[in-house]
């Protein structure tokens, strides 16, 4: 099950040095709705290996601010600490997996 992502753990996270995905979404979003499953299919299956979750932007500001995001759904990949990559828009399962699995 993917991680509920706040202001309050989203740079703990990072900071561990895993690879953290991180799902930037909103209730009102429609896009955002048709991923989510994606997103929580994939925090199961990577379990262990990456870190997985979303980050409603309507509760939660720092993250968005930060890395200028204008745009939901957006997906941030984090590695060592870092942004490693990151997809605006909706994407397949597959097109996710295959970056989640390029990273590790």
């Amino acid at each position: 099950m993917a991680l509920h992502f706040t202001d309050a753990n989203v740079k703990e996270e990072i900071a561990t040095g895993k690879l953290v995905i991180v799902d930037l979404w909103a209730e009102w979003c429609g896009p955002c709705r048709s991923i989510g499953p994606a997103v929580e299919e994939l925090a199961t299956e990577f379990e262990g290996k990456a870190v997985i979750g979303k980050y409603n932007v309507d509760e939660n500001d720092e993250l968005s601010s930060e890395y200028g995001v204008r745009s939901i759904p957006t997906i941030l990949f984090f590695k060592n600490g870092e942004l490693a990559d990151k997809q605006v828009g909706a994407s397949s399962k597959a097109d996710l997996k295959a970056k989640i699995e390029k990273l590790l």
